[in-house]
């Protein structure tokens, strides 16, 4: 059994100064203080070595994490995880816990794939949440899973319906919608049309299309066209 503290240490023999000072300046949700500075591509293969080795389970008791890195590393051995029901109880063990957007968007569990309708079950309950972070989790969920072959109509109007003061919310909503107008373009047209969303993610939405090299130049003006003036 390899303790937190362990963990821990070995963190900071992965430590780039540098890439603290950005990667801080990139959550100003947390603080710097917060940061070891351990790149990406180092925590996803530490995970990977934890994974194989096992050991792991008192670091993901242990909550809150200290640092923003042990929380990254958390979402990691989360998302690599193989047995979806261990994988769905370790998840919603950590999901209050997640403060900042990078360890929830960076938090993707590949056995989803394989589980969607219990998947689904999990995401309706999450996105009733009050918690800004599980409430993104979800919607960047729905996004990832249920906009090809799986989409339902139903699905936007579940996203439509939250309303919220949080911006990493309204940000994933936009993004989800946005999404969505590349995927879906018929079924989803009609939220922007009858402005179902409110006016700031309304309009972000319409941003984010436009920025999309999914979406055609003709439908982009008429996007344009849709925008609430403030």
């Amino acid at each position: 059994m390899i303790s937190t503290e362990e963990i821990r240490k070995h963190l900071f023999t992965l430590q780039d100064a540098k890439y603290r000072d950005f990667s801080a300046g990139l959550n100003p949700e947390i603080g710097k203080e917060t940061v070891i500075g351990v790149r990406t591509p180092a925590l996803r293969q530490y995970a990977k070595e934890l994974l194989k080795s096992g050991g792991y389970e008192d670091f993901l008791e242990e909550l809150p994490h200290r640092y923003f890195d042990e929380n990254q590393l958390h979402a990691f051995l989360i998302s690599g995880m193989k047995d979806y029901d261990v994988c769905m109880r370790e998840l919603n063990k950590f999901l209050p816990y997640v403060d900042n957007w990078a360890t929830c968007d960076q938090m993707s569990p590949k056995i989803f794939k394989k589980h969607k309708a219990e998947l689904l079950k999990e995401i309706n309950r999450w996105l009733k949440s009050q918690k800004t972070y599980t409430i993104r989790f979800a919607t960047g969920m729905l996004m990832e899973h249920f906009l090809d072959g799986d989409f339902k109509p139903e699905y936007p109007e579940r996203v439509a319906g939250i309303r919220s003061e949080e911006y990493y919310v309204n940000m994933m909503t936009a993004w989800y919608f946005a999404t969505a107008l590349a995927k879906q373009y018929d079924a989803v047209i009609p939220f922007i049309e009858e402005k179902k969303l409110d006016p700031w993610t309304h309009n972000k939405t319409i941003q984010k299309a436009v920025e999309s090299y999914r979406i055609s130049d003709e439908r982009k003006e008429y996007l344009r066209t849709l925008k609430i003036k403030k």
